[in-house]
């Protein structure tokens, strides 16, 4: 397979990148300075791309592009696009439907080696967010004693029959962090559980039915079970794995390939957004009053806002404030595709027995992360980019991912498919 990473792409200019920092830099409002990176052999392929996103508070960096006009300095039109579940948005983003999406990382990488879906080179060009997600509890099982992984594990083997928990798409991230924390105290998701797929903004109505013991999803799906008094919060993705890598900016390898300037303009577009809703109280509420409407999330307003500021709850009486809420720029540190964060979901998706055979999960990383052009983007609006494309964390189980040794790694679970 090619490495799509290693492709020349058209010179930035010294001028052009000073002018789109210069331009980055002067505007704080949109309208007030429409400095456009878009000059000669920079412009956008593409002017207007069209990006799927689900309704879940992590699209809020694409629909702010959008709506503060980040998109108009780089040449671009974003046109956001809501679609009802992941298949549908794999669906249009492999046909071309989207140019791109607010998707699942695990997702583009199934695609990609196609597992749970048609096989298409993928492409992920940034992450959006970091934490955030949840894991929510039935009431029902949390009047029996079930509030957290030990006491979930207690009482399924105390009281037997079929437990049913959801996630979001197959291959996709609440998967992973379903799977990874059922297992971490001794669950097998595969042998001891019902796991069904049901799209994000369903969550709620399916469990108020009883259609499932728990599910993992994003915000705002999590706190709004607790407002709805049917669930409680068991866990959250960032007590599995702190600062984890959780929706991408993804499009087809193709996609990119014809519209590297495109792809690169969107990037900018986002880190600006990004970056704003980062900078400050004002401004994540102001987000949150927007994504709340019907035409994106479609809830209300304060069953965002209060985990965007790390204000939590866990529908038992317990509140904190959580350090580790969900970001979307930090200093770039959230924005940087690392390499090592893609052959984490590869990981488990052998573990899980979705993969037969291990890949080369380097390899594959460097295919489909596109580091080159983030770097690019990243220079010229002077964000700062990590030493390495590798970084190390320790999971809610104590086992360290480094992404040095992914075979073993894979390999190593006591629980597993």
């Amino acid at each position: 397979m090619p490495d799509h990473n290693a492709r020349t792409l058209p010179h930035l200019g010294r001028r052009a990148v000073l002018k789109a920092a210069a331009g980055a830099a002067a505007t704080t409002l949109p309208g007030l300075n429409t400095a456009v990176w878009a000059a000669g052999s920079d412009k956008p392929e593409k002017e207007e791309v069209r990006i799927g996103f689900i309704p879940l508070t992590d699209c809020a960096s694409v629909v702010m592009a959008s709506v503060l006009g980040f998109d108009k300095k780089y040449g671009i039109k974003i046109v956001p696009t809501k679609e009802a579940s992941w298949a549908g948005v794999r669906d249009k983003l492999v046909n071309g439907e989207l140019d791109m999406a607010h998707v699942l990382y695990g997702l583009v990488y199934g695609v990609h080696l196609g597992v749970g879906g048609p096989k298409k080179d993928m492409a992920v060009l940034m992450t959006l967010n970091n934490n955030g997600q949840a894991i929510t509890l039935s009431k029902k099982l949390a009047d029996k004693g079930a509030v957290d992984g030990a006491s979930l594990a207690k009482l399924m083997a105390a009281d037997k029959r079929d437990y049913t928990f959801a996630q979001t798409f197959p291959t996709g991230t609440h998967a992973m962090w379903l799977y990874y924390w059922l297992a971490t105290y001794g669950i097998n998701p595969m042998k001891d559980a019902k796991v069904i797929t049901v799209p994000p903004p369903q969550m709620v109505a399916n469990m108020r039915v009883g259609n499932m013991d728990g599910y993992c999803v994003g915000e705002p799906w999590g706190h709004r079970a607790i407002a709805d008094g049917i669930g409680i919060t068991a866990v959250t993705t960032q007590d599995i794995w702190k600062d984890h890598p959780e929706k991408v900016l993804g499009a087809t390898g193709d996609f990119v390939k014809k519209h590297p300037n495109t792809a690169r303009a969107v990037i900018m577009a986002v880190l600006d957004a990004s970056r704003w809703i980062d900078a400050g109280l004002q401004n994540k509420n102001k987000m949150a009053e927007t994504v709340a409407d019907k035409a994106y999330v479609n809830t209300s307003v304060d069953v965002i806002n209060q985990r965007i500021l790390g204000r939590y709850q866990n529908g038992l009486g317990k509140t904190w404030d959580d350090p580790n809420y969900m970001k979307f720029f930090n200093d770039g540190a959230v924005s940087f595709p690392y390499l090592s964060d893609g052959m984490w979901f590869l990981t488990q998706h052998k573990r899980w027995g979705l993969l037969k055979e291990h890949p080369d999960y380097l390899a594959v990383a460097q295919q489909v992360n596109q580091i080159a052009l983030y770097k690019e983007a990243a220079s010229a609006l002077k964000v700062s980019v990590p030493a390495s494309p590798m970084r190390s964390s320790k999971l809610i189980d104590g086992v360290v991912w480094d992404g040095k040794n992914a075979k073993a790694y894979a390999d190593g679970f006591a629980v597993k498919v």
